[in-house]
């Protein structure tokens, strides 16, 4: 090859199969214009992107991908094989993923529920309520973090303040609570009836939050991502986290949903690859 080719359209550089940007091969400096001096394009950015970008994996992943066999495993053996496989220094958490028959659009076909799991996440939940000031010392008494009403709510919106895990609203707060859904909403931290974080009991809810209750909800994939514990964990305990979760979800089924509902699941920690699960029994399961 006489030197690098270039197409121009595409603003490709063939010599090295990068992109170009502003015109220039960012590897050897030359532009299209000279060789194909018929274009009259503009110089614009490029947004094709090469092989040379895709990240592989790392030599960690690749050992403990090579150690799952390819066959789905039922529960009982995908849990202890998560923790068998981890490689990471800190202590990872562990994940059920589940993919299911439903088309979230749909109102009538949307999941979403709470679990408390039996083990708890083994870690330190960070609870907020909001609530009048009749229920300050009661929501302190039951172990909630931080406790306010009017003050808390301006906090927030002030100074974007997120340092929790969960907020807790009692019914007679949420039309101050309400202003506060561009912040917390996205965070999927808005307090709600159907999750039973908007109640007047709010001993019962921060006891059910700080031991280890769980929501989840499916996405506009149809996925659920939900955490189940540590890879720390004893495995009979992380297995049964896992067992309380899945059988909540498959619970949740809507009326509206037809055909296979769990189409698969997997179980990971947090940078370890996915070990898929035999689904065959938890669709037997849903009547």
């Amino acid at each position: 090859m006489g030197g690098p080719e270039h197409c121009a359209p595409l603003k490709i550089c063939y010599n090295k199969t990068s992109v170009l940007w502003a015109g220039l091969c960012k590897f050897c400096k030359e532009s299209p214009w000279e060789v194909d001096a018929g274009w009259k394009r503009p110089r614009v950015s490029a947004v094709w992107t090469s092989h040379y970008m895709a990240r592989k994996p790392g030599k960690n992943y690749s050992a403990a991908a090579r150690l799952i066999e390819a066959r789905p495993y039922p529960l009982e053996e995908a849990v202890p094989l998560a923790q068998k496989i981890k490689f990471a220094k800190f202590d990872e958490t562990v994940e059920v993923h589940m993919r299911l028959g439903v088309d979230p659009k749909h109102a009538d076909q949307m999941v979403r529920g709470t679990v408390v799991l039996p083990n708890g996440l083994g870690k330190k939940i960070r609870v907020l309520v909001i609530a009048g000031a009749d229920k300050y010392q009661e929501a302190k008494d039951a172990g909630a973090d931080f406790v306010g009403g009017e003050d808390m709510v301006q906090k927030i919106q002030t100074e974007n303040w997120t340092d929790f895990d969960a907020v807790i609203s009692t019914p007679d707060m949420m039309r101050s609570v309400g202003k506060l859904g561009k912040v917390l909403g996205p965070r999927g931290l808005m307090p709600n009836p159907k999750t039973g974080t908007v109640t007047a009991d709010v001993v019962k809810a921060i006891q059910e939050i700080k031991a280890g209750k769980v929501e989840f909800r499916v996405d506009k994939t149809g996925v659920i991502h939900a955490p189940v514990g540590k890879v720390s964990f004893a495995p009979d305990k992380l297995l049964e986290n896992a067992s309380a979760l899945i059988q909540a979800v498959v619970k949740a089924k809507p009326p509206a949903a037809k055909g296979k509902y769990v189409r698969s699941a997997t179980v990971c920690s947090t940078m370890g690859p996915g070990i898929g699960l035999d689904v065959t029994s938890y669709n037997q399961r849903v009547v």
